[in-house]
């Protein structure tokens, strides 16, 4: 037959791995409707794993006429003509066969290579956190099947499985030197692992008596070489832990209700947020209460400071290399963060329950007692609970994410209104911006994740791909990795 822009009604496919480039079986005659559903559903009958399906991202190779007979025995993998690669998002029919550009290329006769490629290769729960490495090479994502696994941002594929907690991890973060990968969790202990080996570093902390809600690393340019971490835990106390020698260095005691953030600033405070209704900040050297911050009506659910970005990345920019000694990797972090702060000191903004969001004046390093206790600015708008709030790394916007489906964006040095980002259907439960601060991503419990645009305030890229609740998101460099309730981890390429 020869091509023809008609709607073709059936079209011969053969599935091959997009690893290995094996065949899937024979060739299959398919509905042209067939959809994404149906798809994934034939490939794990093909695949013999029908009763524990893998989710399947799919693309269509054209031309394709240097495939073997369909009827013939033969394993040897297909290896057709370079050509377009389509992905099919919603069925073949609607991205192939009504798409002008392809239909008058077509012909029944044709046999067309779907390639197959698994989104999580492993069966896991709901994915809860994720965090990227500094080199945009691996994301680590904690889930509800008790482990971390860490995924290779460059293959798109799993790398390893950090296995050893006995419940929900809860929380997942990099050292500043990707030394180490550290994971809290429901079964109340904080783990250590090796990124590079996948295994664990040493026993579990212990010492907390309920789950462990949030960690942060000490920062880079403050202690280079024996870096401590910060656990919050629902036992509504913080400890404090020599990461190298895996041993508490000092508890914090101050919180009468669950601890639900912690965050390590830059200029040695560390801040606490809990559902008893306060801030604190504290000496990260001695565990010294510096004050407490009691302005909020409600639990306190989220901090973020403006040096977040810098701290995070400590001596990486977007030209460094790997420092060559923890000495150089210090005095880069301590360059780095001078610079910022030089233009900017560091602020702390604390969002809540009861609606509103609390902009806090900059922290005096000696003496930090000296510190206002006032707040700059009092942030109202939102119309139910704040869940989450982040500053841009150029600190020059806050967005806030709430329960009342909407994103905020506020002035990151007065707290000013800016404007409301609205398309969500639910309750937008993360934000993560992009590190040139130019673009802003946000995770619904509507199933989306929506990129926006800064200077319309409108959404720029709708990304539906997600079956369920998105719990986490995260900007690593050109792509957004993101995670939640339907057990995938998806990677979307800007």
């Amino acid at each position: 037959k020869e091509a023809s822009s008609l709607p073709v009604q059936s079209i011969v496919c053969q599935f091959r791995n997009a690893q290995d480039g094996t065949l899937l079986g024979p060739a299959v005659s398919l509905p042209a409707d067939t959809g994404r559903e149906g798809l994934e559903l034939l490939v794990n009958n093909l695949r013999g794993t029908a009763d524990d399906p893998v989710p399947f991202s799919f693309h269509l190779q054209l031309p394709s006429t240097a495939l073997p007979d369909p009827t013939s025995d033969s394993a040897s993998p297909p290896k057709p003509e370079e050509g377009l690669r389509l992905a099919i998002s919603r069925s073949i029919h609607q991205d192939l066969l009504t798409n002008p550009r392809h239909a008058n290329k077509l012909s029944t006769e044709d046999v067309f290579v779907i390639e197959c490629e698994p989104e999580a290769v492993f069966r896991v729960r709901e994915v809860s956190r994720c965090s990227s490495s500094l080199d945009g090479r691996y994301l680590a994502t904690g889930s509800g099947d008790n482990t971390c696994r860490l995924w290779n941002l460059d293959s798109e594929t799993p790398a390893s499985t950090l296995s050893g907690h006995t419940g929900w991890l809860l929380c997942v973060e990099w050292d500043g030197l990707e030394r180490f990968v550290a994971t809290g969790s429901m079964d109340n202990t904080v783990r250590l692992w090796d990124p590079k080996t996948g295994k664990a570093v040493g026993e579990p902390m212990r010492g907390h008596s309920k789950w462990i809600t949030s960690l942060s690393w000490e920062p880079i340019h403050l202690n280079a070489s024996s870096p401590r971490l910060a656990s919050s835990s629902k036992d509504a106390t913080v400890r404090i832990w020599n990461a190298k020698a895996r041993k508490l260095d000092f508890s914090l005691g101050g919180h009468t209700a669950s601890v639900n953030v912690v965050r390590w600033g830059g200029e040695g405070v560390i801040y606490t947020a809990s559902s008893d209704r306060t801030v604190k900040l504290w000496d990260g050297k001695t565990g010294k209460l510096i004050r407490t911050l009691s302005e909020h009506a409600h639990w306190v659910n989220t901090l973020a400071l403006n040096t977040d970005f810098i701290l995070r990345t400590g001596p990486f920019d977007q030209f460094a290399k790997f420092p060559a000694s923890d000495e150089e990797a210090q005095r880069l972090a301590l360059k780095r963060y001078k610079t910022f702060t030089s233009r900017s000191p560091e602020q702390l903004i604390s969002g809540s329950d009861d609606h509103t969001l609390f902009l806090w004046p900059p922290v005096n390093s000696d003496p930090p007692a000296a510190t206002p206790k006032k707040p700059v600015a009092r942030l109202t708008g939102h119309q139910k609970q704040v869940n989450h709030v982040a500053f841009s790394p150029d600190g020059r916007f806050i967005a806030s994410a709430g329960f009342d489906n909407a994103v905020k964006l506020w002035d990151g040095r007065t707290g000013k209104f800016i404007a409301s980002l609205r398309g969500h259907v639910a309750a937008v439960y993360r934000v993560s911006w992009s590190a040139d601060s130019r673009m802003l991503v946000s995770a619904s419990k509507d199933s989306t994740l929506k990129l926006w645009d800064l200077k319309t305030y409108k959404i720029r890229v709708d990304l539906p791909g997600h079956s369920d609740e998105v719990y986490c998101v995260d900007f690593v460099a050109d792509k957004i990795a993101s995670g939640g309730r339907d057990k995938k981890v998806k990677i979307w390429r800007h």
